[in-house]
This record gives structure tokens, C-alpha cells and sequence, in this order.
């Protein structure tokens, strides 16, 4: 019996050859008769798709000028009917042989579906009522050499739409809108901190020691000065020094690069804001951020209650907060802060169900992997989980009422982390032992260990105020804004693994 789907697979790639053919053949015969759509430099747009719908009234009969893709074509007789899609969405074209020049209309009978043209004509309503422009002329400024996805099944391999996001948000125009509400994200966030006496600052992405996290970074080479460097994992660091100068409030949006595993939440490359405030504390850093998040949601998506990764989720003021002991106990039953031995507390855990094989035997670590085994997928509302254990925290500082634990949080909501925050660590000594521990770590093999930052040390030396600093994934910010179950549906160019 023949094998149909190669024979099926060898006609759609014969027709994709004359496709390709057809295409460069017409493309051949423009330029010989000197209207190389290439060589057209500039076309003056005066309204867009959706302006002249917004404004039909006023602009009926009026003169416009539009650009943008052609998307279909009809009837291409004597009178021809097109979509135009621009940056707003689409309208129609209305092209007749008998108002336009007759070189000028044959011509554009043989344009393709993906052209961009230029079209100048006026604002009408056709006879079924639909608004569009009448076309007097129409100027080819690009030709499209290969088509778009096939109208009906469109692009819809997932695969694809992230490797070629430019054909994506051609023929799916609802993707634009995760990316519109991206940009409106960061800017009222911008607008946010600005309004609060922060300032915008930006720190090197290469720096010669990995740290501010806990994380494997990218290594480079620089050349001229024969060093490796690292691609930072986080802004954290050089944000603190500018405490130290006195800055008091500094936030930067920066790119960070992790040398991780990718999944839905994960990408090695994402954007976050870190935010540092004098004087102030993680308490401070939490009112901040609720108000930040709940905000913006208003703002941008009209409501509090948003609809994410299967849940519906109420981001109104007045989440809950409460510590990574009180989180264990409620949800798994183990009160961790009535054990004092790491012993009994590695064996309460074990006795809980958390696999604790190649985790240090310590009562910190026994905490934060019975809370990051079992209770963070039970999180679904905004939670704030707040002192966590020093041995997870390197550069938070200890709570006055209990060594064991830090005056650090993390904001939960649907069982994803949006943001950490500290009271920023500012004993040089209480640090220097945090690092040399970290050290001690990296020299056992484990390449997501900081490494010893001896001019902070020098910095913090000099006096860091008492500090509080926030650090927020804006691209799980925007998932969570959207709807979006992957952070690449989110991120416009993510890592993809290449082809064969």
C-alpha cells in the first residue's frame, strides 16, 4: 500500500517550489521594468486601520494614506477587495479598474498575498456597509518571497510559532496583545518607582565574579584582557554599592542569564527588576509589592480577578503573609520551630515525605525542602512566605528574634514565585562568613555557589544603611497579566534549541 502522507508531503513541498518560483519570477520582471519594490524608501502614512474605524465618521470621504500586509484578496475583475492589516488590525481595500490608473490596477492584480504596499485613496463605506478605502493608487514597498501559513490551520505549531515569531504575529494578531500588555507592564512599573523617588540605573551584564544569587551562570572570554567573565545572574550586588554611595532608592530592568533548565516557567535568559530602598525593611518591600502587582492588574486588565494556569485568581489588597514555618505546619503538620536538633529536624522531614538525599542535614535545609517539596504547589492565592532559613538565604539578614531564620519573603501565586525580598544583609562580617561558606560549596563541586565578592565586602565596610531590596520576574509578572501558562508565550525570541 503507497505511503500517502510522504506523497501528501512531496506535493505540499512541490507546491511550495512553484510558490517560491512564481514569486521571484514576478519580483525578476518588476525589477527589469525598473519598480524594484526594494528600492522604495519611504511611504507617508496618515492614518492607521483601526483610527479610521475609530473615526469613520469624521474621516468619511476624506484623503488617507495606509500601509501595511496585504492579508486576502477578492474578486481581482474589474473590482478588487483586499484586507490591509497595519500595527492596529486590518481593513478593507476596494480597488476598481475604472478610478485607478489601468497599469497601475493590472499591476496590483499580480501582487501576492504578504506584500506590504502602500495604498492612497479615500475613507467610504461599501454597499454592505463594511469600512474601507478606496484605492486610487497602490505602491508595492516589499515583496514577500515566501507565503504565509495557509489560512485555515494558520501557524499553529508551537515549535515554530517561537522560532519564527515575525510569521506568528502576522497570522495570529491576538499573540500582539501579550506583548502590548508586556510593554505596559514595565512601564507602569517605571512609572511606579519613579513616582516613589526611585531612580533607574543600569550595572554591568559582565562581570569578572558570579554572584548576587544562587545560580550557574554563563562564562565568556574577554580577549583583550584574557579573563573569563561572567553574564550576571543577578543585579543585586552592584545595587547594594550604590546604597552605600548614598543613592538611597535604585531599581534596574535588566536582562539576566541563568545557565539552567528551560520549561514553562523557565527561560535561560528573562528580565527581572530589583529594587533597593534605604531605611526600609522586607515588611516595607512586601506593602510595595501588593500594591505594585494588584495595581497594575487594575490598571491593564480593568479588574483584580484574573484567570491563570487554571485558576481564578484575586489579587484585591490584603494578602495573606505568613512565615515558612507556619506554611510547613498548616499544610503538612510538622512544627519545625519546636525542633532545635538538625537531626530531628532531617528525620521530621523524611517522616513527611520529602526526599532530603544530597541536601545538607540541617534544620534550614530540612525546612525549605519540606515547604519547596510539599507546600508551594498548594499555593494558589497571593501568599507571602516570609522568614526563611539562613542556610538558603546568604545575603538576607538574620531576624533579631530567631538566628535560624532570615527577615527574607517570596510572593506565591499559583504555586509560581513572582518576587523574593530581604532586609538586606549589611554585617560585613555576618557576610564575609556567609561567602567563605559559599566558597566551601563551590570547592565540593557545586558550580551554582557564589563566589567571594571581596569589593562588596570593602563596600559594606564602609557602611550599608539598614536596606530593603525586591527583586520581581517580569516575565512571570506578564504571564500571570495574560493568561499565559508559558513564559515563552510571553518572552518574543526565547531559547529554543536549534534545528538539525
Amino acid at each position: 500500500m503507497a505511503d500517502t502522507s510522504a506523497a501528501q508531503g512531496g506535493e505540499q513541498q512541490q507546491d511550495l517550489s512553484e510558490i517560491l518560483r512564481v514569486r521571484r519570477e514576478k519580483l525578476a520582471a518588476l525589477q527589469s521594468e525598473g519598480r524594484d519594490p526594494f528600492q522604495e524608501t519611504k511611504f507617508v502614512v496618515s492614518h492607521h486601520a483601526q483610527e479610521i474605524k475609530d473615526q469613520f465618521d469624521a474621516l468619511e470621504n476624506s484623503a488617507v494614506t495606509v500601509a501595511g500586509r496585504l492579508m486576502s484578496k477578492r474578486g481581482m475583475g474589474k473590482v478588487s477587495f483586499c484586507d490591509l492589516q497595519d500595527k492596529s488590525g486590518r481593513i478593507q481595500l476596494y480597488a476598481r479598474k475604472d478610478e485607478m490608473d489601468e497599469e497601475d490596477y493590472n499591476r496590483f492584480k499580480k501582487y501576492d498575498i504578504g506584500d506590504i504596499v502602500g495604498v492612497e485613496g479615500q475613507v467610504f463605506r461599501t454597499q454592505r456597509g463594511e469600512m474601507s478605502v478606496r484605492a486610487q493608487r497602490i505602491t508595492l514597498l516589499s515583496k514577500s518571497l515566501l507565503p504565509l501559513p495557509e489560512k485555515f490551520h494558520g501557524l499553529t505549531d508551537k515549535e515554530t510559532r517561537y522560532r519564527q515569531r515575525y510569521v506568528d504575529l502576522i497570522v495570529n494578531p491576538e499573540v500582539r496583545r501579550n506583548f502590548e500588555v508586556r510593554s505596559a507592564f514595565v512601564k507602569y512599573l517605571r512609572n511606579f518607582l519613579d513616582s516613589r523617588g526611585y531612580m533607574e540605573v543600569e550595572t554591568p551584564v559582565l562581570n569578572t565574579i558570579s554572584g548576587g544569587a544562587t545560580a550557574r551562570p554563563f562564562i565568556t572570554h574577554h580577549n583583550t584582557l584574557d579573563i573569563d567573565m561572567y553574564m550576571r545572574i543577578a543585579t543585586e550586588l552592584p545595587l547594594k554599592r550604590l546604597i552605600v554611595g548614598g543613592l538611597e532608592r535604585v531599581y534596574e530592568v535588566g536582562r539576566i542569564f541563568r545557565n539552567e533548565g528551560m520549561d514553562t516557567k523557565h527561560n535561560p535568559e528573562f528580565t527581572t527588576v530589583e529594587l533597593y530602598e534605604a531605611y526600609a525593611d522586607f515588611n516595607d518591600m512586601m506593602d510595595l509589592f501588593e500594591e505594585l502587582l494588584s495595581g497594575a492588574a487594575k490598571e491593564i486588565c480593568g479588574g483584580y480577578r484574573l484567570a491563570w494556569q487554571g485558576e481564578e485568581v484575586d489579587l484585591t489588597p490584603g494578602w495573606p503573609r505568613m512565615t515558612m514555618a507556619q506554611a510547613v505546619k498548616e499544610h503538612l503538620g510538622v512544627d519545625f520551630m519546636a525542633i532545635a536538633d538538625d537531626t530531628q529536624a532531617v528525620a521530621a522531614a523524611k517522616a513527611a515525605g520529602v526526599d532530603m538525599d544530597g541536601v545538607e542535614p540541617t534544620w534550614g535545609h530540612a525546612l525549605y525542602e519540606c515547604f519547596d517539596q510539599k507546600v508551594e504547589e498548594k499555593l494558589v492565592q497571593p501568599t507571602f512566605i516570609t522568614m526563611h532559613p539562613v542556610d538558603v538565604s546568604p545575603l538576607a539578614k538574620r531576624s533579631p528574634k530567631d538566628p535560624r531564620v532570615t527577615e527574607r519573603f517570596e510572593l506565591f501565586i499559583c504555586r509560581s514565585e513572582m518576587g523574593n525580598a530581604f532586609s538586606e544583609l549589611n554585617d560585613p562580617i555576618d557576610q564575609r562568613q556567609r561567602f567563605e561558606k559559599e566558597v566551601e560549596d563551590r570547592a565540593k563541586g557545586n558550580d551554582e555557589a557564589g563566589m567571594m565578592d571581596e569589593d562588596y565586602l570593602t563596600a559594606m565596610e564602609y557602611g550599608l544603611p539598614p536596606t530593603g531590596g525586591l527583586g520581581i520576574g517580569i516575565d512571570r509578572c506578564v504571564m500571570l497579566l495574560t493568561g499565559s501558562d508559558s513564559i515563552r508565550d510571553v518572552i518574543l525570541f526565547p531559547t529554543m534549541k536549534p534545528l538539525d
